[in-house]
């Protein structure tokens, strides 16, 4: 089997329950991955929006991924530090951990949950902003699979 990641939530190119958006609960959502390539250290997640004005709005940062772990939760807490020593970066809104979906319009966008198989453990401290992970992971990256969702406000 190959390297992949689903939500038990939304199928790729499906829509975002509004429980893990910014008009429900703003939880994050349920991921889980399977068949890391050989020699995988460690694992690190960016989700984005390739659609927002301007910038790829970030969403979501998580790092330190233990090479053992192959689900984040649903809800994972909103502190730089979590259990089994994964790190949570900076998103656009400047803040630790996990923001939903929140587009502006009615127009839907795309959120883009990309998860990074590496082969060494990131030495960075929490809360790193994403430009700070990709260049950690530069050189590192063994294998990347991604699930994307879509979200428009009613």
């Amino acid at each position: 089997m190959a390297f992949r990641i689903e939500s038990p939530s939304f199928e790729n190119g499906g829509t975002i329950p509004r429980r893990f958006t910014c008009d429900g609960e703003d939880a994050s959502p349920p991921l889980r991955w399977m068949d890391p390539p050989p020699g995988t250290k460690s694992f690190a997640l960016i989700c984005d929006d390739p659609d927002a004005p301007m910038i790829t709005w970030v969403h979501w940062i998580v790092y330190a991924i233990p090479s053992n772990v192959t689900e984040l939760r649903e809800g994972v807490p909103k502190s730089e530090l979590l259990e089994g020593g994964m790190k949570q970066g900076r998103n656009s809104w400047r803040k630790t951990g996990y923001g939903g979906p929140c587009p502006p319009g009615r127009k839907p966008h795309r959120y883009v949950f990309r998860l990074y198989a590496l082969d060494t453990e990131l030495a960075l401290a929490p809360g790193e902003a994403k430009k700070d992970l990709e260049r950690a992971m530069a050189g590192h990256i063994l294998a990347q699979v991604e699930i994307m969702g879509r979200y428009g406000r009613q």
